[in-house]
């Protein structure tokens, strides 16, 4: 196996391990509440989690923004000997922490707002409302944690250090089924002990990405009040903030197309919400697979970009195709794997026979997704190591449109099946526009 592909490997591989445990937590959290109350509990529990899926998806630059700078910062740095200047990483995380911590200021400070505003908006019963008030108020304590966590894993993968995130990822989620499981069914607090478990998890997963920071990076957590202050300053902060603000529009861009396939789904009714809900499902779960390989892309693209390495050995040329090869093998094995075992998934999320029946008539759409996803996915992570904040953003404003105007122009002639039609529309339109935009990236084409 060649060094580029050992590499590819060495990146991705612990983040898809630590993406595996992602799901556990939903299926604990649902099953924890789905037995000890009833279906206003999984309701409030669903808002709840849907109010902070609205808050922290637009601080997802915090990740992005932070890998793909500190990538090149580190590229920059490397000297013959394999060492890395850290100046610039350190002040890149000082800024992207300093961010995280005002952001999670701002949350604490519309929290109640935001709540009445969503809660205004979305129907639900007086008893979910109620759930999911109490999950809310508990989690929401969590917000310097999760946006500090948010920055640390960008900078371990800018860092090209994925066993860092897998380490934290996993902790978080291990103590937050446990938890949840203990003071929900173990204590008074009932089905809020789900949020507090939450809240124990964050700041366990916070814990130890500061040990991992002292213990591997010794001196770089943290500046000197001058150098923070000048590390503050426009000048110092226009790039991380112009590329953060490209990164906040796409993030706005993925909410009208995720939220507006669920909204989309239960227009057509409960079984066609449900037959949605387990397909993006089963389609989530590939993902975690290719999502991997995309942070590789951020991790060594950003590196070959800091260091000017456009051909040879780990350049980014060589980078690019073999990232390309193995999120391709990927598609094709889960391509495969949907077309053999599609309706047995189905079966296994759930054994109600109108849904399964009804998730026939998508299973092609499933089949084909992963084919036609994994280019959009890889190119993500190339633009975010290449910081191509504007292409990054653009590609979304066009799949977010191609989103609309695909189920506009469709749903009156094949009812439900507008909505696959308009979700593989956004997907070819990354793929597209980001496949057509690489080789102005620089001159680096393909």
């Amino acid at each position: 196996m060649t060094n580029i592909n050992k590499e590819i490997l060495r990146l991705a591989i612990p983040s898809i391990l630590a993406n595996i445990t992602i799901p556990l937590v939903g299926i604990v959290d649902t099953a924890i509440v789905g037995h000890l109350s009833d279906a206003a509990a999984i309701g409030g529990i669903a808002i709840g989690t849907m109010l902070f899926d609205l808050l922290y998806w637009n601080f997802g630059f915090l990740r992005i923004g932070t890998s793909g700078l500190t990538a090149q910062a580190y590229g920059r740095g490397v000297t013959g000997d394999g060492l890395q200047v850290t100046d610039e990483c350190r002040k890149i995380l000082t800024q992207s922490l300093t961010i995280a911590l005002l952001g999670a200021a701002v949350i604490w400070a519309i929290q109640w707002f935001f709540v009445m505003a969503v809660l205004a908006i979305v129907p639900c019963s007086a008893e979910v409302e109620t759930v999911a008030k109490d999950y809310f108020f508990v989690r929401i304590w969590a917000a310097p944690a999760t946006l500090m966590l948010f920055t640390f894993k960008g900078w371990f993968i800018g860092m090209q250090d994925t066993k860092s995130p897998m380490a934290v990822d996993i902790l978080v989620n291990v103590v937050n089924m446990l938890a949840s499981y203990f003071l929900a069914v173990h204590t008074p607090l009932g089905i809020v002990g789900v949020a507090w478990g939450t809240l124990i998890a964050q700041y366990c997963g916070l814990l130890l990405a500061l040990s991992i920071m002292y213990f591997r990076y010794n001196g770089m957590l943290g500046l000197p009040y001058d150098e923070w202050r000048e590390a503050m300053r426009w000048p110092q902060m226009r790039r991380l903030m112009t590329l953060s603000g490209n990164l906040v529009i796409r993030s706005l861009c993925f909410l009208v197309v995720y939220v507006g396939y669920t909204y989309l789904a239960g227009m057509h009714g409960d079984i066609e919400l449900a037959v949605s809900s387990i397909l993006m499902r089963l389609f989530m779960f590939f993902s975690f697979f290719v999502d991997g390989f995309a942070y590789a892309g951020e991790a060594l693209v950003g590196k070959a970009y800091g260091q000017g390495v456009r051909d040879e050995g780990l350049g980014i040329r060589n980078v690019v195709r073999a990232l390309f090869n193995w999120s391709l093998g990927v598609g094709l094995f889960f391509t495969l794997f949907y077309a053999l075992t599609g309706r047995a998934n189905i079966e296994m999320m759930t054994n109600d026979a109108d849904v399964i029946t009804a998730s026939t008539r998508y299973i092609g759409w499933l089949i084909a997704m992963p084919l036609i996803s994994t280019l959009a996915f890889m190119w993500d992570g190339i633009y975010v190591g290449a910081t191509a904040g504007k292409q990054i953003r653009n590609s979304m404003i066009w799949a977010a449109v191609c989103f609309v105007v695909g189920y506009a122009a469709t749903y009156r002639f094949v009812g439900a099946q507008a909505l696959y039609i308009a979700y593989f529309a956004h997907l070819i339109a990354r793929a597209v526009y980001l496949t057509l935009e690489w080789k102005k990236i620089k001159g680096y084409g393909l």
